[in-house]
């Protein structure tokens, strides 16, 4: 039986935690029709709308990004810390990176080795963590990646904001900072990768005893 902070039994999944983690993978479609809103009224020389769509497309995958640590702070403020809120947020931190990740790769935004390089590393981590709960071990994301996590979230962002602000203005010193902020997300990104590599490594490092394990 698990119980809250206050005592109480909890009796459902539908924590206010779960429930904003839900809402979160609800909307990453959303953002995704958005984005390709943008480009599709870009194809047909719409620019005032494809500035519209891009922007929306900014606001929400902010908004999404932003529930990611509100979920987890609220579901451990109110000592609901459930076994489907463990399961389904990292699905759904999962999903919101590489959602913009493929969406900025097809329209060569981004290098396609940074998204290899940051889903090769989802990939065995999480392998990793199967094979170190089958024996028992829980095996949780330390502040290294959290980082990761962090930056990779701001990095997207940051494009994201970049392709709103340079799309539909006819304003150079608008464009301008598009540009600017365009160029600092692509360092953020490699800092971002960075974070990838160094933090599976640790994992690994960590879990070792798990791997070689006879």
């Amino acid at each position: 039986m698990a119980v809250n902070k206050m005592g109480k039994e909890i009796t459902s999944i539908w924590t206010p935690a779960n429930i904003i983690t839900c809402v979160r993978i609800v909307f990453i479609p959303v953002f995704m029709f958005l984005s390709e809103l943008t480009w599709s009224s870009l194809a047909s020389s719409n620019s005032e709308n494809a500035g519209m769509f891009a922007m929306a497309a900014f606001v929400m995958y902010a908004l999404l990004s932003l529930t990611d640590k509100v979920d987890g702070d609220l579901a451990r403020k109110r000592g609901e810390v459930t076994d489907f809120g463990k399961f389904l947020d990292p699905i759904a931190d999962k999903l919101l990176v590489f959602s913009a990740l493929l969406m900025l790769l097809e329209h060569q935004f981004v290098n396609v080795w940074f998204v290899f390089i940051i889903l090769f590393r989802e990939f065995l981590v999480s392998a990793l963590r199967m094979v170190a709960s089958a024996n028992g071990e829980v095996i949780a994301a330390d502040k290294l990646g959290k980082w990761k996590t962090a930056t990779t979230m701001v990095s997207l962002c940051m494009y994201l904001l970049a392709i709103a602000l340079t799309v539909s203005t006819a304003d150079q010193g608008v464009s301008t900072i598009g540009l600017a902020l365009l160029q600092t997300a692509h360092i953020a990104m490699i800092v971002a990768v960075g974070l990838t590599v160094v933090s599976g490594a640790q994992y690994f490092w960590n879990a070792r005893h798990v791997i070689f394990r006879v």
